[in-house]
């Protein structure tokens, strides 16, 4: 079987200093013509993006795709609220999970797969300030041993 292409777009690296991730899920996008095009030049934003389930629909919010400039009449407006394409039972199960105290949707990363644009969303608990403390401190000794291992390499 061939390997799957992909194309990472954007990423949430706030996500994971953020929150903890406990799930995740890939989505299809629903989008119009010339968002298609803007996101394969790359002008697409999930930093302030957030996920909602409305009625038995997944919708991503504040998803900033920037206006194709050849675009023209065409364009849509650059934060709509955006359809997410989930099996029915994983929206469920999703809702029930979102529902928890603590617990939130958030969108990980948008990326091409095969020619369609996909969403990784990531069922997520928010951290404490304490928690962040931890991994920075992890990062910094991790960031150190990795410097010592390369200065006795040499």
């Amino acid at each position: 079987m061939a390997k799957e292409a992909q194309k990472l777009i954007a990423n949430n690296k706030k996500a994971y200093h953020d929150y903890f991730v406990e799930e995740k899920y890939e989505a299809g996008l629903v989008l119009h013509g010339t968002e298609v095009k803007s996101l394969r030049m790359g002008k697409c934003s999930i930093k302030e993006a957030f996920v909602s389930i409305d009625r038995g629909e997944a919708w991503v919010n504040g998803m900033h795709i920037s206006p194709y400039e050849k675009g023209n009449i065409f364009n849509k407006d650059p934060l709509r609220t955006r359809k997410l394409l989930l099996h029915k039972t994983e929206i469920a199960k999703l809702a029930g999970k979102a529902a928890e105290r603590g617990y939130t949707l958030m969108p990980l990363q948008v990326y091409f797969k095969n020619g369609r644009a996909k969403m990784e969303v990531g069922l997520c608990r928010g951290k404490k300030l304490y928690d962040k403390r931890q991994d920075i401190a992890k990062k910094d000794m991790r960031r150190e041993t990795e410097r010592e291992f390369k200065v006795k390499n040499l």
